[in-house]
């Protein structure tokens, strides 16, 4: 899908000249007169990114940009204004914004930013598939899948495994050819960072476990 670059600014002439502009430089363009024009927009969960002012009626850029980081389809900003400035451009910055120009910024300065916001919602949008992806894989595994699972992200053997679960060794690595299977990874660091970035915590993966503090590196079956 091609991405689309989504104008918020309360100034119509402005919006007019922009999305020539961007239409004339090959981007697909809708332009928003207010935040909550573009929030109530179907083409929002689209892959792109948001130009937007600074100070409008209503919410500003920032309570968009704030909103958008909150949502479950968040989108790279680059504000663009004619007033800014640095206690308000460092905040932006340091909410996500993926830079903050004056709206008399060359036109290389302005397509350079887009264009690094587009990479960066390419690739925000391929971590949360993801992310989605892991999380869908995980829930379709037993619970005792999912605490060898657990025991496998912690770096822990096969026997320790099975020692802590009260199985037996082989039943442990039946349980991680079904996951290496299922997940497509079988190496104990690979898994870990996939879980990681999956947003999931070993307390997900088994809730039914008890994990021990002070550095011991085992676990307890929670005694009903």
């Amino acid at each position: 899908m091609m991405p689309t670059i989504h104008l918020v600014d309360d100034d119509a002439s402005f919006l007019r000249s922009m999305a020539r502009l961007l239409s004339v430089s090959g981007y697909r363009v809708f332009t928003h007169d207010s935040a909550d024009a573009f929030l109530g927009h179907e083409a929002r969960t689209a892959p792109g990114c948001v130009l937007t002012d600074l100070q409008m009626p209503g919410k500003t850029g920032l309570d968009l940009q704030a909103e958008l980081a909150a949502s479950d389809h968040p989108m790279p900003v680059v504000f663009l204004t004619g007033r800014g400035d640095i206690p308000t451009s460092v905040r932006a910055m340091r909410g996500g914004a993926e830079d903050f120009l004056m709206k008399r910024a060359s036109k290389e300065e302005l397509l350079d930013a887009i264009e690094r916001a587009l990479e960066r919602d390419r690739r925000q949008r391929a971590a949360r598939s993801i992310a989605d992806e892991t999380c869908k894989a995980i829930s379709g595994l037993s619970l005792r899948e999912r605490q060898v699972l657990a025991g496998v992200v912690r770096g822990l053997l096969n026997k320790q495994i099975a020692d802590e679960l009260g199985v037996a060794e082989r039943t442990v690595k039946l349980h991680r050819t079904t996951l290496t299977r299922r997940l497509g990874i079988s190496s104990p660091a690979q898994l870990a960072l996939l879980i990681e970035r999956a947003g999931i915590s070993l307390r997900d993966l088994a809730p039914t476990l008890v994990f021990l503090e002070g550095g011991r590196n085992r676990t307890m079956e929670r005694k009903r």
